[in-house]
């Protein structure tokens, strides 16, 4: 329970900041306190003989920067699962059912190629497919960073099954290759400490990318029914660059190597 505390200022502070504005006194009191607690309990843990959270798994590189590239890819994902449906109903006029109907295909893709990634984990190892699934993310966001009102149903569907064939290809593997370079003792932490990441990157992540999205609509105004997609593709725009930095992060990862016993 001590350890969700801060968490949880967090997660309320950024995931209210898209609603309220940055400027708002609970947003900020929020984001703050939580900050504050949170280094206090990262101290704790790092002096504590038996800490809930064992801070140190960071020491591994592996793990390391498969969490940095975690942050980015929950980012991502998170914040086209809020924005897509958004620019489809709010810019181009389609049904809730028909957001939803888009993604479907995607998803049962992604939920296909799992196993098969497993496998090609085993084989090949992290870094292969962490740069095949960021290529396929980044260009699936390149691919909507320049909306228009005559942007078809088609392309959209195209290009997000195109994404979730890049997830498929980096979510699983990240995880495994995160837990598999720390030593076994280690691993029951290394993964607290992923979900834990993976709540903190959605909740600002949509934070973010949200606010961009207001910001953008209300700058383009007096577009009327254009100012969606104009604040959709600058949205998108800075996704894409946080997808190239992830990529560039992944030529970092160390190659493929034996499981800590």
């Amino acid at each position: 329970a001590a350890s969700d505390v801060y968490k949880r200022q967090v997660l309320f502070g950024f995931s209210s900041a898209g609603s309220r504005g940055w400027a708002d006194w609970l947003v900020l009191s929020t984001i703050a306190l939580g900050i504050i607690v949170t280094i206090f309990f990262c101290r704790r843990q790092l002096t504590s003989a038996d800490p809930l959270l064992n801070l140190y798994v960071f020491k591994y590189r592996m793990f390391t920067m498969t969490t940095i590239i975690n942050i980015a890819i929950t980012i991502l994902m998170y914040a086209d699962l809020i924005l897509l449906p958004i620019f489809l109903q709010d810019g181009r006029g389609f049904t809730a059912l028909d957001a939803g109907l888009l993604l479907l295909p995607g998803a049962l893709i992604n939920a296909f190629l799992s196993p098969v990634t497993g496998k090609m984990f085993d084989k090949f190892g992290a870094k292969p497919l962490f740069i095949i699934g960021l290529i396929l993310i980044a260009v699936s966001m390149w691919a909507v960073t320049d909306l228009t009102s005559s942007t078809s149903y088609l392309y959209i569907l195209i290009r997000t099954i195109i994404l979730r064939i890049g997830l498929a290809f980096i979510t699983m593997p990240l995880n495994t290759a995160a837990l598999n370079a720390l030593p076994r003792e280690l691993g029951s932490h290394g993964s607290a400490i992923n979900n834990t990441v993976r709540q903190l990157a959605g909740a600002i992540g949509t934070a973010v990318i949200i606010t961009i999205y207001t910001i953008q609509a209300t700058a383009h105004a007096s577009a009327l029914a254009e100012a969606p997609i104009f604040a959709a593709s600058a949205a998108y725009k800075f996704m894409f660059i946080i997808s190239i930095i992830a990529l560039i992060l992944t030529l970092f990862v160390p190659k493929k190597k034996a499981p800590v016993a």
